[in-house]
């Protein structure tokens, strides 16, 4: 009789174990030698930086956009001049990364070392255009080629001009880089690099 006992438990073991087997071998599958190498699968799937620069013109930096862009750009472009001629960075604080924030701020406190006063007049924007854009590390750059008409001249504490000419409206190429962060919720851009 423990014989027949034992043997009833090694058959119903033997069944549980064939049932377990095919339930593994159904779920995950037979190597056959013939699988699809998964690398290649992979980089199939993750768009190119070509792809990305595409969808980007097509969603969120169509031509639309870039007219948007554009306004915005030289309405800052604008008020950046202003006020860093008048050593104003207050106002334009949150247009500037810290980079560019720290080469005015250096190049307002050599003026005022020197005794020297900026004087500007913007007479306004000839033309303002997308020079290129692109996205690096999640961070879209757009770099703009501003060209302008301004009046401006430098006087030292004497009130002798040292530099430019209040009477003469000088035309002015600048190419300026602006970014923002296309993950932040934040919508501002920001002056990274400036080319006169």
């Amino acid at each position: 009789m423990n014989f027949n006992f034992e043997y009833i438990d090694i058959i119903l073991l033997a069944m549980i174990a064939g049932f377990i087997f095919l339930r593994l071998r159904r779920i995950l599958g037979r190597r056959s030698g013939y699988e699809e190498n998964l690398d290649s699968g992979i980089s199939q799937e993750f768009p190119s930086k070509n792809t990305i620069l595409n969808d980007l013109e097509k969603t969120g930096f169509d031509d639309d956009a870039k007219n948007d862009f554009l306004k915005g750009a030289k309405i800052a472009y604008e008020t950046i001049i202003t006020n860093f001629s008048n050593g104003n960075l207050k106002n334009i604080k949150n247009l500037l990364n810290k980079k560019i924030f720290d080469q005015f701020n250096e190049a307002i406190n050599e003026r005022k070392k020197k005794g020297l006063i900026s004087n500007t007049t913007f007479v306004g924007i000839n033309s303002a255009s997308i020079k290129e854009h692109k996205i690096i590390n999640n961070i879209l750059e757009v770099t703009v080629d501003f060209v302008s008409e301004i009046i401006s001249h430098v006087k030292d504490k004497n009130d002798k001009i040292q530099s430019g000419d209040p009477e003469k409206i000088k035309k002015v190429h600048d190419t300026w880089k602006f970014s923002r962060d296309i993950r932040s919720k934040n919508p501002n851009w920001f002056l990274t690099d400036t080319q006169t």
